[in-house]
């Protein structure tokens, strides 16, 4: 019900019971007409409380006050003679009592009247015990219906928060996973273009390294075919990388010999690559995130130590699942061929750490006596 629709019914409930009280009910006029009043200023503070900002559940203590004068003052009008009709004012200051209260100041508030009316009848030698019941059953049947108002009203705005913060917690979940799968992409294209990118620059180094240093074409032309072999490698690297971000990646041993065997025909470094422990399927991320580990290791030995023997060992143990890429360093006359570097720049690995990092893994990177070793680990 709209604010001017609920005064418009207040206000025309006051009128009819003042034109009531003072043309049909004779005696005790000033009673009856100090429960108008009270009413009236009853109404007066409720308009002031509906307009002011605070919340209409819990009204402010003025208000109940009023609320509290209103049932006493028309309980005890309502026991007159002709009077019995002014308890409806008490109904209703009861009613709203127990929508806009708390339990237990609803319930003293409720209880006043009809002490109230038994002082009365005590005072007055004449004690009736029906209006007590009368005014007793009205206006604490008014507070307990006002109750179970507001506790319905409460649960329904409760239901409605809840609602409302669940969907709030959807949207931030779904915005999550797609900045997840954003950076997940992000990612992969990295890795995969750093990797093919990386080793083709390489090549392309080399073959301007062979031309300008000895002229060598027949070598120059045998390099410019490794470098076309490997645009197609790449080619079909960024087909596997659009199949794993599709949940459809191959078997990790699988993937790494066949890594080995790429490098192998590329760079000319012989690449052993082992399997201990029982093989097991490990999730689709911790498969990538070992094989993006094991591209960028290669390459960084091919960078480092071009012609150096590598071992690749995957190992699968109760734990974890680990992979260890161990080079030979060159020795210190010998070093890369002239000028290659990788175009990543360097943060190839740091991206494999994150990578790692983000499934509760761990990468470890550095010399060990004359060997390199790259160790990536991810959870079983």
């Amino acid at each position: 019900m709209s604010l001017s629709v609920n005064w418009a019914v207040r206000l025309a409930v006051l009128v009819g019971m003042a034109v009531y009280v003072v043309e049909f009910l004779p005696g005790y006029p000033a009673l009856k007409i100090a429960a108008i009043a009270v009413a009236a200023v009853n109404m007066a503070i409720w308009a002031l409380a509906d307009r002011s900002e605070r919340t209409r559940d819990q009204y402010p203590p003025a208000l109940m006050c009023a609320f509290a004068a209103t049932t006493v003052v028309a309980a005890l009008a309502s026991t007159t003679p002709n009077g019995g009709t002014l308890l409806l004012l008490s109904f209703i200051a009861a009613l709203s009592v127990g929508r806009h209260a708390s339990l237990a100041v609803g319930w003293v508030i409720g209880l006043l009247p009809v002490l109230a009316v038994i002082a009365a009848d005590l005072a007055r030698s004449s004690a009736s015990w029906g209006n007590v019941a009368t005014v007793a059953g009205t206006i604490l049947g008014a507070v307990l219906i006002g109750q179970n108002t507001r506790a319905y009203r409460l649960r329904a705005e409760q239901a409605a928060s809840l609602l409302a913060q669940a969907e709030q917690l959807r949207q931030e979940q779904a915005r999550a996973a797609a900045l997840d799968e954003r950076a997940r992409i992000a990612r992969e294209v990295h890795d995969v273009l750093s990797h093919s990118l990386g080793a083709l620059g390489l090549q392309i180094q080399a073959v301007r390294a062979v031309l300008t240093d000895s002229g060598n074409v027949p070598r120059a032309v045998d390099l410019l075919d490794q470098a076309r072999r490997m645009a197609s490698d790449g080619l079909s690297e960024t087909r596997r990388a659009v199949h794993a971000l599709r949940g459809e990646i191959q078997p990790l041993p699988e993937g790494l010999a066949e890594l080995s065997v790429s490098h192998q025909r590329r760079y000319g470094a012989p690449v052993v690559f082992e399997v201990s422990g029982v093989p097991r399927v490990v999730s689709a991320d911790a498969g990538l995130a070992i094989t993006r580990a094991a591209q960028e290791a290669l390459v960084n030995t091919a960078k480092h130590a071009p012609h150096e023997p590598i071992e690749m060992r995957l190992d699968y143990n109760g734990t974890t699942t680990r992979l260890v890429v161990t080079n030979h360093l060159a020795d210190s006359g010998t070093g890369p061929e002239p000028e290659l570097a990788t175009v990543n720049g360097g943060y190839g690995l740091a991206g494999m750490r994150e990578r790692l990092l983000l499934l509760d893994g761990a990468l470890t990177v550095g010399p060990r006596g004359p060997d390199w070793v790259v160790e990536a680990t991810v959870p079983q």
